[in-house]
């Protein structure tokens, strides 16, 4: 019994920290509706600034007033901060589509990586212990340390004192009417700026605060913000978007679920989180506490012009780009090669995505699930049953179509932010069985010698392979979206109630364009595993699905072009800033942020509307 307790009252401690950070993403989402990705460097700045301001402010006054002052200090600094951000980048995409916002503050995280590092180095900084807490509390025959009693008392106090604020100040009041209601909340007069602004800098206030109260159980160092980010979102999205009484419920379930899951599914850890969110979502869509949501699609883009076939100067385009393609390794080297393959690959993979999100208005947060599920079934019939790759590439299609066809029954019924987590759950749920089941995929030390056989294994026979069954990919999504199914998709994305009074079966239609997607993007994987000769659990990570959101993105979500020009940029800017500076992540960043800033159509959407803006300013 005394384990019992020891091992809640440890969740509890967990479950605290959990709360503070999502408190503060549950905060800055009911009022703003960004959806930010940077919450995780928050906290991580946090952490480190709680490192450097203790390590100054204990030497001067004293033990206990030195470490709570540098603890406050940390929590200012990142609030100041956030502000900041608030301010200078967010303020300028308040009305832009929630893809464009997910882009710009992934586009932070990458700055803040490199800018962390710069500033405290790569290794990790193991801060002070807590003065006056660094014993244990004896609960029978266990020992629960001191400091996690004290992350226990933490979290209420936190969620007592915002409930308070929320229900008893005026600035409570406009917060909780302007997440009711943004739009009438501005109607009326409230300036939403100042609003928005004091916000955001308490979210990141409390992500800040909940980085420098970890210090004392683990150092501050550079993996904090992707680690803690994925459990965030669960806790914020479980709880009900906007609702910090649900996020403090949801941070204590999942904390137990931690506390007590590794006891009792030792071998399936990492994955119980991700089930429980998908249980939840499943059954109550809008979280524990949260509200219903209408079934809406993808924001309104404006569009120049309608998606539309080729015409004959687009086919001549087309042809003209396959041969200068095609004849590639006649004038590259065997590098400059091996980048277009891995190019042609990723722009299969944007294309699959945006199938699903530009032309189906589906956000998913989780498409990497379907191209690892390809990596992975080709790396395993190879492996496994000695197959070639003729036969593997398509046990790699199939296992990504039946991952894809189950996912999609349950994530058609949901939409925004909500369908967005759970496709996100279904990738973590995905990550964690190929990095635990050692017996089978290798776990984290991935599946070797999946190489190409002998007729493919040159640099250029593999890319002419990689091209012609990319260029294959490409050519039937194409053609889905130009097919009446493609414009039934689209009809069901500018609005559903529209087309299902037309007689559209719209949960049918997404089903079909979610199974397709993930297909193709199965195909990409397995084309992948081949291509780099073996595959680990990363490739069914959360960074890939970023990494295609920013290819869609990049090259605009208004025209099938858009992804493959995406990609193409995206690969290229990256695979060549890791060879020019230490620090490519931040320029990377800096690219994204200001090509979301200043041309938020993306390159080709941007092109696009060059003549009507050179018209106008004539």
């Amino acid at each position: 019994m005394d384990f019992v307790v020891v091992q809640a009252l440890t969740g509890l401690a967990s479950a605290s920290s959990l709360f503070l950070i999502s408190a503060g993403l549950t905060l800055i989402f009911g009022v703003t509706r960004v959806v930010n990705f940077a919450h995780g460097s928050l906290y991580m700045l946090g952490a480190y600034a709680a490192y450097s301001f203790t390590g100054w402010t204990m030497p001067v006054l004293g033990g206990v007033v030195g470490f709570w002052a540098g603890i406050g200090l940390a929590v200012l600094a990142v609030g100041l901060l956030g502000a900041l951000l608030e301010i200078l980048l967010l303020r300028r995409i308040y009305r832009s589509p929630e893809l464009f916002q997910l882009l710009a503050t992934f586009g932070v995280v990458l700055v803040v990586a490199d800018a962390t590092l710069a500033i405290w180095g790569p290794e990790d900084r193991l801060g002070p212990r807590a003065p006056g807490l660094e014993g244990a509390v004896r609960i029978g025959r266990y020992g629960l340390p001191e400091w996690d009693i004290a992350l226990i008392a933490i979290g209420p106090a936190v969620l007592i004192g915002l409930w308070l604020a929320l229900r008893r100040t005026r600035w409570g009041v406009l917060v909780r009417a302007a997440t009711a209601d943004r739009e009438m909340t501005g109607a009326l007069g409230v300036d939403q700026a100042k609003l928005f602004t004091s916000v955001f800098c308490l979210g990141a206030m409390l992500a800040g605060l909940g980085g420098a109260l970890q210090l004392p159980r683990e150092p501050a160092n550079l993996g904090m913000d992707l680690g803690i980010i994925a459990e965030v979102f669960v806790v914020t999205v479980v709880g009900g978007m906007g609702n910090v009484l649900g996020a403090f419920l949801a941070a204590v379930l999942i904390g137990q679920l931690h506390a007590f899951g590794i006891l009792l599914f030792p071998n399936v850890t990492i994955v119980l989180v991700f089930l429980f969110m998908a249980a939840v979502l499943i059954v109550r869509p809008w979280g524990l506490l949260g509200r219903p949501e209408r079934l809406v699609t993808h924001p309104a883009l404006d569009l120049p012009e309608p998606i539309r076939p080729l015409g004959a100067a687009g086919r001549a385009a087309v042809i003209a780009a396959a041969l200068g393609l095609a004849a590639a390794p006649a004038v590259l080297d065997a590098y400059a090669l091996a980048v277009l393959t891995e190019v042609l690959i990723f722009a299969l993979f944007a294309s699959s995505l945006h199938l699903l999100t530009g032309v189906g208005g589906m956000i998913s947060f989780g498409h990497a699930a379907y191209f690892g599920l390809g990596a992975y079934g080709a790396a395993l019939a190879v492996k496994l049953l000695q197959a070639p790759m003729a036969l593997a590439i398509p046990t790699g299609l199939v296992l990504a179509l039946a991952g894809a066809a189950l996912f999609g029954l349950f994530c058609i019924r949901l939409a925004g932010v909500y369908l967005a987590m759970l496709t996100l759950a279904f990738a973590q749920i995905c990550f964690a069985v190929a990095f635990q089941w050692y017996d089978v995929t290798g776990g984290d030390n991935g599946l070797l010698g999946i190489w190409p056989p002998a007729w493919a294994s040159g640099p250029a026979s593999l890319y002419w392979l990689v091209l012609a069954l990319t260029g294959a990919g490409i050519a039937a999504i194409r053609h889905v979206v130009h097919a009446p199914f493609g414009f039934g998709l689209r009809a069901a994305r500018d609005s559903v109630l529209r087309a299902e009074a037309s007689g559209v079966d719209v949960r049918f239609l997404r089903w079909l364009a979610f199974t397709f997607a993930g297909t193709a993007a199965g195909l990409a994987g397995a084309l992948h595993a081949f291509f780099k000769g073996s595959v680990f659990p990363d490739t069914l990570g959360i960074s890939v699905s970023v990494d295609g959101l920013v290819m869609m993105l990049l090259g605009g979500i208004e025209s099938l072009s858009g992804p493959l020009v995406g990609a193409a940029l995206y690969k290229t800017l990256q695979i060549f800033m890791i060879s020019w500076t230490d620090y490519w992540r931040a320029v990377l960043g800096l690219i994204i942020i200001a090509l979301v800033v200043l041309f938020p159509h993306g390159v080709v959407g941007s092109i696009r509307r060059l003549p009507n803006i050179l018209g106008r300013t004539a």
